[in-house]
């Protein structure tokens, strides 16, 4: 049986870090749950020799301080979980900045391997350090790579190997915090000791250090008086002796260990060369011409995915359309057969009518993967700061809502790397306004449905413009009223440009386009055949109609969604909305998603036979243009699914953000609509 090494692979954001992780376990990942948290982990195996590596992707970031919740994560795994190496991946362009998180993992005294990627980048910079004095100085062996290429993946497992057998001869550096300080952690050390707090877990010298250091974890797991008392009366004693608190010696000690050993080591440098990245962003960061840029990319985006996904799409709706004959033809005669019903209205008409647009869906996943790939997302992030700031929100904060135009769940739980609670709330609480992919096949059959081919790029393009714009204006709402106070400044790194690897890219593409298709073959299947039980039960007694489209229309409005869809009209009608669209909705709070399957399922049960017209081309003669636009603008506003009420409260603590978060967007919802479809009919806009 082969030996199991349990391997944490820890570094900053944007050091390559996932790709080296990709690199080493290829197709053997799965996901997981980091301990004590429900936030997904990656977790992969590797095989070699009699040894099977798992290897565990800890969230990236710069420091151990645990000031947000990804730091907590990654410190608590290492803590906690005691991997036998921590993996520290360095981008070897940027040593000094990467070098802090590493001087934190030497203070745990973990098994520790660096691994200094982009060494190509660090060359084409002109930098270069003694790596073997380097190794010694830090006590840890290091491994050069190229993580892109693949290049220094065996001798990653070869270092890996021998620190969990122990063959590395190399001893911890001392990390020291000169004589005032060290007095003081010598004092708290011992009072830890007498009070025999955690010895099992923490050792007494990084606690003393982390309390010295004001953080806030270990100070709420802590919270003893005597203890309290001592760390202030150290901190005093720190402040009178040196002038600052305790933490800003601390950090600044860290750095200064950091430059001295860089100086050390370094062998040769070019301090003034003006790089590729330094010249692209002079103009796409420019105060400028950068948010400008930005939104010409936005649009090109938006018209690329309709105008490129348009042909594939129509191939998938003849194909459905095929199936759904072939499937009727079964049954010759026997056009009332609920099996046939069932299969044609309800699973094809419904989950076809989602998987109709997995080429957009695909385009758009394949776009924010080549911008975030490329360097260009952090970049966006920056330029939109200065704007952000005045609407409360911190430029960092325009990460997840990036993330929201994929999905809103990941993109909630990315608010963790934000650091001020009140940052976290209002990013969180209105991440759900950015257009998520599942909110894409609406706009995939409102917008060809009633716009022109010539409109359509830009009529996506709006829709995604008034998110933002909602977003940052009900962020400053937040900001004066429920959660006042400003946003913290933006510290955020840029990384170098690269140009997107074709497996990285199609990679992420193919993980998210999946979990899109397997929603529609699980959740929307689901709640399709429910939907289809309830359009078409109870079944209506024979009436003397005798017009096919009556009767079935009848039918429809007898059944269990009808009768709800009837209920609720009255609310729904000052937005333009009739009894169908409402009916649609309901089942829409499970995902977006199924809103379209349901207006699907509706419209197959509720139209003859032989009136079998795309569904497009049925909302052509039921609504208006004005309509279809309310339609997306509801569906824009209002919470996109259950999941991510669920993991609001998860991520906020509380069910009380997630009810505000529920019932506030729902009301906004209805109110905008209502306003907008109002002074549409009046001005006889889009009627």
């Amino acid at each position: 049986m082969n030996r199991k090494v349990t391997v944490a692979l820890v570094g900053n954001p944007n050091s390559g870090k996932t790709t080296i992780f990709n690199k080493l376990t290829g197709d053997r990942q799965h996901i997981g749950n980091y301990p004590g948290v429900t936030v997904e982990s990656k977790i992969g195996n590797l095989n070699h020799g009699d040894f099977e590596l798992e290897i565990v992707d800890l969230p990236g970031t710069y420091s151990l301080t645990a000031r947000s919740l990804d730091e907590q994560i990654a410190r608590n795994f290492i803590i906690n979980d005691k991997p036998d190496v921590v993996v520290d991946i360095i981008d070897y362009s940027n040593l000094e900045r990467n070098l802090y998180l590493t001087v934190q993992l030497i203070e745990l005294k973990v098994p520790l391997l660096l691994v200094f990627n982009m060494s190509d980048v660090a060359a084409a910079h002109g930098i270069s350090y003694d790596l073997p004095k380097l190794s010694k100085m830090l006590g840890a062996p290091i491994v050069p790579t190229i993580g892109f290429k693949g290049q220094g993946r065996i001798e990653i497992i070869e270092a890996i190997l021998k620190l969990a057998n122990g063959e590395t001869a190399l001893s911890p550096a001392d990390v020291t915090y000169g004589e005032d300080v060290e007095h003081e952690i010598s004092s708290l050390q011992d009072l830890l000791t007498s009070l025999n707090l955690a010895s099992d877990i923490y050792d007494h010298r990084w606690l003393a250090v982390k309390l010295l250091e004001n953080d806030r974890e270990i100070l709420r797991k802590f919270n003893s008086r005597d203890l309290t008392e001592a760390v202030k009366k150290s901190d005093e004693a720190i402040k009178n002796k040196t002038g600052n608190h305790s933490d800003i010696i601390i950090v600044d000690q860290r750095y200064r260990l950091i430059s001295r050993i860089c100086a050390e080591a370094i062998t040769s440098t070019t301090d003034n060369r003006l790089t590729r990245s330094d010249k692209i962003d002079r103009i796409l960061t420019n105060h400028l011409f950068g948010i400008p840029i930005f939104l010409i990319l936005m649009y090109l985006v938006f018209n690329i995915i309709f105008t490129v996904g348009g042909p594939p799409m129509a191939w998938i709706e003849t194909f459905f359309g095929w199936a759904g004959k072939e499937i009727s033809g079964w049954w010759a005669g026997g056009s009332d057969s609920a099996l046939r019903s069932l299969l044609v209205d309800g699973v094809i008409g419904g989950v076809g009518g989602v998987i109709i647009f997995l080429p957009n869906i695909m385009l758009l996943f394949l776009a924010i993967s080549l911008l975030e790939d490329s360097g260009y997302m952090p970049r966006a992030a920056f330029i939109m700061d200065r704007l952000m700031q005045k609407f409360g929100l911190q430029g960092r904060s325009f990460m997840p809502m990036l993330i929201g135009f994929g999905c809103t769940v990941p993109a909630i739980m990315a608010t963790r790397t934000l650091d001020n609670r009140r940052d976290r709330l209002v990013t969180m609480l209105v991440l759900p306004l950015m257009s998520c992919g599942a909110r894409f096949p609406i706009y995939a059959l409102i917008i060809p449905a009633f716009f022109p081919q010539k409109y359509r790029g830009m009529m996506l393009y709006a829709i995604y413009l008034i998110g933002i714009f909602l977003a940052v204006l009900l962020a400053k709402l937040l900001r004066v009223t429920l959660l006042k106070g400003p946003p913290s400044p933006m510290v955020m790194e840029l990384p170098p440009y690269r140009l997107p690897t074709l497996n990285s890219v199609v990679t992420n593409m193919w993980e998210k386009s999946w979990l899109y298709l397997r929603k529609a073959g699980t959740v929307i299947l689901g709640i399709s055949i429910i939907m289809w039980v309830l359009t078409s039960y109870p079944s209506k007694p024979d009436t003397t109609v005798s017009d096919p489209h009556l009767i079935q229309a009848e039918k429809l409005s007898y059944s269990a969604a009808g009768r709800l869809g009837h209920a609720i009209e009255p609310v729904l009608k000052p937005m333009g909305f009739d009894w169908k669209i409402g009916t649609a909705m309901i089942g829409a709070f499970a995902a977006k998603e199924v809103f379209v399957a349901q207006l699907g399922i509706i419209y197959s049960v509720g139209e003859a036979d032989e009136e079998k017209t795309v569904l497009r081309e049925k909302l052509q003669r039921s609504y208006t243009p004005l309509t279809g636009f309310a339609i997306m603008l509801f569906m824009l506003i209002s919470v996109p699914c259950m999941a991510t009420i669920a993991v609001t409260r998860q991520e906020s603590g509380s069910w009380k953000w997630a009810f505000l978060q529920l019932g506030g967007l729902t009301l906004l919802a209805w109110m905008i609509t209502t306003l907008v479809y109002q002074i549409g009919s009046a001005l006889g806009i889009g009627v």
